[in-house]
Formats: structure tokens, sequence, C-alpha cells
């Protein structure tokens, strides 16, 4: 029953909070169903671990360690952002910038937001798939386009443009799956579930799945935003409120990069080439690099925190792309790490912005007088992401750097070049924001930090010490993804 308490309560919060968003204490509603969601997926992990992977609902839904582990990280994040947007939220109201029906709207998209996400992870089925981010999809773009600003409007639309030319690729593709699977498996639903694929991968046309992955990577792609795919991310992260640009860094990608990881599953076994995954090591280099000369020009800090995110998925995907257990085990080591510290940062981020009552970088300066808190919660986030060691982004980038140097020589200097041309722009483009000389008076309110320190504590911990039980779900979940 857990997978029907994870899907029903982000659509009955949606339902409940679309009628009743806009009370004085939505805010907390929206909190509560939230943390039900934890919950179950909490339940859910715990049977998975103790039981091994399982169908639900006549095949519909399928569990393992793979997508469970990353249900249990989106559960995390969907919580702790929503304690960060009570205050966020009521301060941009009462700045004005929202009134009742856009908190509605907010409250009620968010949760539909995270149910799509929770969706598209857990159901066994490619079309399902494929719905689920179109629903996350619409979703995203009424909570981008929530402050109704022209700035905020058009991020929206170039959103919606540019994500639903990659999600029609991305049903073409699985239109192709489909065409693969028919003549093995038959014509019907069950020919789009991915256990059934994946029994019968080896007999698939691999001339029809090499296409339908190129279109599977491409449109989803779009949504992970990597290059040259990328452009909207920017433009969402800073237009839209900073609780979304949290779960839109820390999730969303996640997630799109997830169907892509499926799919390329389904490839490899029909293929036995590395083509799959050297488009992957492709798109992925590429994104690194790119985003890495792009922070560099960057004047507004919600959008250099955004291509810093361009960075980190471009990383993760090289990784996967490498394949085999140690890249693997580290392209999900970093998906953790990269989740939970880069909502951290957008956290911290939020608060300066509202402060400084700009997100232009030159604007916001001596947060560490300010508000202490909201200075070291920042420059901490950044010395974690930047792979600064003890922090667990260290941990994991090590690892695929090392594993690069083994198997793929040719992209070790590219890596290494980027990785120290973003370390050097964002450090020191955030080093002022923090110490800089200020003139502005001390926070008149406390700001939700709480969810700030919880995730850079448990950066930092996995940096040092990662649990047995953690490692073993870690290595279980590489292998499910093959070499």
């Amino acid at each position: 029953m857990e997978i029907y308490w994870l899907l029903g309560i982000p659509l009955t919060g949606g339902i409940f909070l679309a009628l009743w968003g806009c009370r004085r204490h939505a805010p907390e509603i929206n909190a509560l169903f939230s943390l039900a969601t934890l919950l179950a997926a909490a339940l859910l992990t715990h049977r998975i671990i103790e039981q091994g992977p399982m169908m639900v609902g006549a095949g519909w839904f399928f569990i393992d360690s793979f997508n469970v582990f990353l249900v249990a990280l989106t559960a995390f994040v969907a919580f702790t952002t929503a304690l960060f947007s009570r205050p966020y939220m009521r301060i941009e109201a009462e700045h004005g910038k929202l009134n009742d029906q856009r908190l509605r709207l907010y409250h009620a998209s968010y949760q539909i937001f995270i149910g799509a996400m929770l969706l598209a992870l857990t159901t066994n089925n490619m079309g399902i798939l494929w719905v689920a981010m179109e629903a996350a999809t619409l979703a995203t773009v009424l909570l981008v386009s929530l402050y109704r600003t022209p700035a905020s409007l058009e991020a929206a639309w170039k959103y919606f443009i540019l994500c639903g030319v990659g999600i029609a690729l991305a049903l073409f593709g699985t239109i192709l799956l489909y065409f693969a699977a028919e003549k093995v498996l038959g014509s019907g639903g069950t020919a789009l579930l991915w256990t059934h694929l994946n029994g019968v991968k080896a007999q698939l046309e691999p001339t029809v799945l090499s296409l339908a992955f190129v279109f599977l990577l491409v449109g989803y792609g779009t949504k992970v935003g990597l290059a040259p795919l990328h452009s909207w991310l920017p433009d969402a992260h800073a237009e839209g409120p900073t609780p979304v640009s949290a779960v839109l860094s820390g999730l969303l990608l996640n997630v799109a990069l997830y169907a892509v990881m499926r799919s390329k599953v389904l490839v490899d076994g029909a293929l036995g080439t590395d083509l799959a995954g050297n488009l992957m090591m492709g798109f992925g280099l590429l994104s690194v690099v790119l985003a890495a000369f792009l922070i560099k020009r960057q004047t507004d800090v919600k959008r250099m925190f955004a291509y810093s995110s361009i960075e980190h998925m471009g990383l993760i995907t090289f990784a996967f792309g490498m394949g085999g257990a140690v890249a693997n085990f580290a392209a999900l080591l970093h998906m953790t790490m990269h989740s939970l510290t880069k909502s951290a940062i957008f956290f911290a981020v939020g608060h300066a912005t509202q402060k400084a009552g700009t997100q232009l970088m030159d604007g916001i300066r001596g947060l560490i007088r300010t508000n202490p808190t909201i200075g070291w919660g920042l420059m901490l986030g950044t010395v974690a992401i930047l792979g600064v060691p003890p922090f667990g982004v260290f941990a994991s980038e090590f690892l695929i750097i090392t594993t690069a140097m083994h198997e793929h020589p040719w992209a070790t200097p590219f890596l290494l070049l980027a990785l120290g041309v973003a370390f050097a722009s964002i450090f020191g483009k955030v080093q002022p924001m923090v110490f800089g000389e200020t003139e502005l008076p001390k926070l008149p309110y406390q700001p939700a930090l709480a969810p700030v320190f919880l995730h850079l504590g448990l950066v930092l911990m996995l940096g040092l010490f990662i649990p047995p039980y953690l490692a073993d779900w870690y290595r279980q979940a590489a292998q499910l993804l093959g070499g």
C-alpha cells in the first residue's frame, strides 16, 4: 500500500490546496502533506531494502533499488523545501509580489509537481513515464510564471516551448520503442512495461532501438538541461520563486536523467555496443565545459547557480555514460550530493535576495554581518558544491575523475579545466557577497535556515563516512544500471 499512499498524498494535497491554498495556514498544510509523502517514501524504501524489487498494481508500478533511492531523495528535498517556503512565500506576499490567488496556485501546483515526479519515478510503463514528465512540465510552467512579471512570463513561455519540443521528441522515441517491442511482445499496453522490455531487450531490433535512444536522450536531455538544450534553465531559475528553483535544480533534473537511464539499459542490452554511453558522455562533457565558462559571465546569483546545475548534471551524465560499477556508483552519489547541496544554496540565496531586494550579485554584500547564518550557509554551500573536502561532492567528483583517467584519459583535461574555471568563477563571485562591506541593517526576521544546515550536515557526513547500508544501496542501484 505504500506506493498508493506515496502517489495519493500529493494528489490529495494538490486538490485540497487548490480549494484552500490561500488560507492563513496553507504553508503549514503544504508542509504537512510533504511530510506525509516523506513518511510514505520512507516506508516504501524500507520495504524494498528488506524484500527487494517488486511490482505493484498488475505490473504498472515497479520499484527497485535505483528508483526507490530517487523516490526517497525527492520526498526528502520536497519536504525541506516546503519548510523553507513557509516564511519565504509569506515575505513575498508582504512585499506585494503575490496575492491570495497566486499563493493558492503555488501551493496546489507544488503538490502536483511533486506527485508528477514521483509517478514518473515509480511507473513501470514508459508511456506513463512520458505523461508524468509532461505533467511535471505543465506544473513547472505555472510555478515559474507565478510573479506574472514580463520576465517571468517570458521565462515560463521559453521553458514551455523548449521543453515541449523536447518532450515531443521523447514521445517519438517512446513510439519507436513500442514499435520495436510490439514485434516481440505483441500489441497492447504491456509492450511498454519496462520490466517486460528488459526481459527481451536482446531480441529487440538494434537499429530501431538506437534511433529511439537518440530521440529519448535529446528529448529528456532537454529537461536535464544538457547543452546545447539548456537555455531554458537559467531563465526559469532566475525568474521563478526560489523554492521552485530549489526543487527544479535538486529534483526535476534527476527525474529526467532517470528516464534516460532506464532507456539506456534497454539500448545497451539490444545493441551490445557503447553507442548510448558514448552519446551521454559527449552531451555530458559538452555541458560541463560550456556551463563552466558561462558561469564567469553571470551577474545574477540565481542564474549563476543555475549554470552550476547544468555543469553538475553534465558531470553526472558523463559518469553514467562511462558505465561500470564505479562510475555508476559515483554518479548516484553525485546525484545525492548535488540535490542536497544545490537546494541548500538556493535556500540561503532566497533569503539573501529578499534582504538585498535584488538578485544582482553587485547589490548583495556583507551577508556575514547582516545575518551570519545566511552568510555562513551560502559560503559553506558554495564550498561544498565546488568540491572542497571533506564535503561529499569531493568524494563523488574524485571517483568520477579517477575513473575517467583510467578509462577515458582524453576527457580528463577537459573535466579538470571546466571544474577549475567553475571553482574560480563561483568562489570569486560569492566571497564578496558574504564578506564584503555593507551598510544594510541586520535582518528584521529570522529566516528558515534549518533546512540549509540539515542538508549541508548530511553532505558533510557523507563526505566523511558513507554508512554501510547506504553504500550497499548505491552498489545495488549501480549494478542494476549495468556496465
